[in-house]
């Protein structure tokens, strides 16, 4: 049924380090255990946008619009979510979806998708430390920019550079924090709209009907509410993530086809609880023409504690206290979001490496299966932030951030264009998907429907700059630069190296399978996650009593 392609180097080994004998993967050490995993498939999709950036799709198109935005986008990313967990755990390597495209549709194509990828998580790292900053703010505006951002350039650098157990534990817990934080507003939203609150204002869901559901952006009427509801999407599109962060962490799980696919089936529920709620809850609590929120964003945009709805729905109800809370937990998710991304960039560049799209001398990892000079390139991006020291240059951040942001709805372009591939070559070559260790239903008709829809808003996102009396060049090249890049990036690999389109019966469906299949043959099965969380705390808990026996 498999049949080698000519790749007879095992990628695997057993080495000995500080953590003890681990299985490696390339250089990369299989360190990541099952709560960590699916804490980080929980973290990695949770950040500053469903908090506060998500007040823009509020006031763009409304409580309707963007619930119904949210529920949709939920709906396509689902979708490529269900292609690529089977990709993944199928071939957990490396590079997951940015290798997968190299050797099953083109190497220029590989080569396009790892670089877009790797620019997008390496300049969202400056973005979150300057966001940070901005909500440290809200208790005192005297706080040194410089200070806090070579504070976080400095934990970053702690968390990340000595082995991937640290980032994984650092992440178990921070996303333990974002969990918390969205079961507080979660709480305060339902307790609060039915009159538990100071005022002991039952509002239920007034602010629905008055000034109402839907919002007009652009020009007025049916279709104005129509335009601020592709306002409420291009937000959710923003905001609406995490397979992509499963994927990456495939090569560095313990037990990759185990825990990876449990962290891809809990992307739907999580999808519903996190993000769908998330826009149901913002659209109860404020008006989408509150005052204080529009004066927010207009004047600090949504990288501020202040600009976020549930921050405002509290100090409009008279709620003290919790702003704080809620503002303290805002501050370790923005951190955390800002470690994955570091975690990311120094991964996707490593895989660019690994398949020679990269120089070859970024293979070098320490002992402890860090790709140090991968990560010390990725590191030089944080300084960017040292920018918003000025006020003007802190528009630079700012234009580099709407610059990149199409590259996370190409990710899913390019997710689902490598499904298509994959599953030609599975048929081309005979193999029966029952085989696979993870199935995605209803295949290849789910994922069409997913990438038509996020070619679609790649392509449209931008649509209001070519209304009559809206051209601006600037705003242009916000919305499109990066597919141009792209299209470069894919044009100069394939003339440069004369690639071609992998035909689906030579596609290398063997490759990596071999040594992954004898790994997990030779390791004993996962605890499962409860189990994990409970013998994890024991643990902690012995460690702390023996310390503190030695210390009498």
């Amino acid at each position: 049924m498999y049949e080698q392609k000519g790749r007879d180097d095992s990628p695997f080994q057993r080495t000995s380090s500080d953590e003890g004998d681990v299985e490696t993967v390339g250089n990369l050490h299989r360190s990541l255990n099952n709560r960590q995993v699916q804490w980080i498939a929980i973290g990695g999709s949770i950040g500053t946008a469903l908090f506060v950036s998500i007040a823009w799709g509020l006031t763009a198109g409304g409580p309707g619009s963007l619930f119904i935005a949210f529920l949709f986008y939920s709906c396509v990313i689902g979708s490529i979510n269900s292609g690529i967990a089977e990709m993944t755990v199928f071939m957990p390597v490396s590079g997951s979806f940015l290798r997968y495209a190299g050797v099953w549709v083109d190497e220029a194509f590989g080569f396009m998708a790892g670089w877009n990828f790797f620019l997008y998580e390496a300049i969202l790292i400056p973005f979150e430390i300057s966001a940070l900053c901005l909500v440290l703010q809200f208790w005192r505006d005297d706080i040194p920019v410089w200070a806090v951002c070579l504070g976080c350039i400095f934990l970053y650098g702690l968390i990340n550079a000595f082995a991937v157990g640290w980032y994984g534990e650092a992440e178990f817990w921070l996303s333990s924090g974002k969990v918390i934080l969205i079961l507080i507003l979660f709480s305060f939203t339902f307790i609060t709209m039915v009159g538990g609150n100071p005022k002991h204002d039952a509002y239920g869901f007034r602010y629905w009907k008055t000034p109402g559901a839907f919002a007009e952006s652009v020009t007025t009427g049916s279709l104005g509410k129509f335009e601020g509801f592709l306002g409420s999407l291009w937000v959710a599109a923003w905001t609406i993530c995490g397979p992509e962060y499963i994927a990456m962490i495939s090569a560095e799980a313990v037990y990759p086809r185990v825990t990876i696919k449990q962290a891809f089936k809990t992307v739907y529920w999580r999808f519903g609880f996190f993000f769908i709620l998330g826009a149901l809850c913002v659209g109860i609590l404020v008006p989408y023409n509150d005052k204080t929120l529009l004066n927010v964003l207009d004047t600090q945009g949504t990288s501020t504690g202040a600009a976020s709805p549930y921050i405002i729905a509290m100090q409009n109800l008279g709620v003290g206290g919790l702003p704080h809370l809620v503002n303290a937990l805002l501050v370790t998710s923005i951190f955390s979001a800002g470690n994955t991304y570091c975690y990311m960039a120094t991964r996707s560049l490593y895989s660019l490496s690994l398949q020679g799209q990269a120089p070859k001398i970024l293979r070098r990892t320490s002992k402890s299966g860090i790709p140090w000079l991968c990560f010390a390139i990725t590191m030089i991006f944080p300084f960017l932030s040292f920018l918003q020291v000025s006020a003007n240059s802190a528009q630079a951040i700012k234009w580099l951030i709407n610059l990149v942001t199409a590259s996370q709805v190409l990710n899913y372009v390019i997710m689902g264009t490598t499904y298509l591939f994959f599953f030609r070559a599975l048929k081309a070559q005979g193999i029966d998907r029952r085989t696979l260790p993870y199935r995605g239903w209803c295949q290849p008709y789910v994922n069409i429907f997913g990438l038509i829809f996020v070619s679609i808003i790649v392509v449209v996102q931008g649509y209001s700059v070519f209304l009559p009396g809206n051209w601006d060049v600037g705003n242009f090249f916000t919305y499109y630069t990066m597919i141009f890049v792209c299209m470069l990036l894919f044009g100069f690999w394939k003339i440069f190296k004369k690639t071609k389109f992998v035909r689906p019966e030579e596609a290398d469906l063997v490759w990596e399978k071999p040594a992954i299949d004898a790994y997990e043959a030779g390791i004993d099965p996962p605890l499962g996650l409860w189990e994990d969380i409970w013998v994890s705390t024991l643990e902690v808990l012995r460690i702390r009593k023996r310390k503190s026996v030695n210390q009498v």
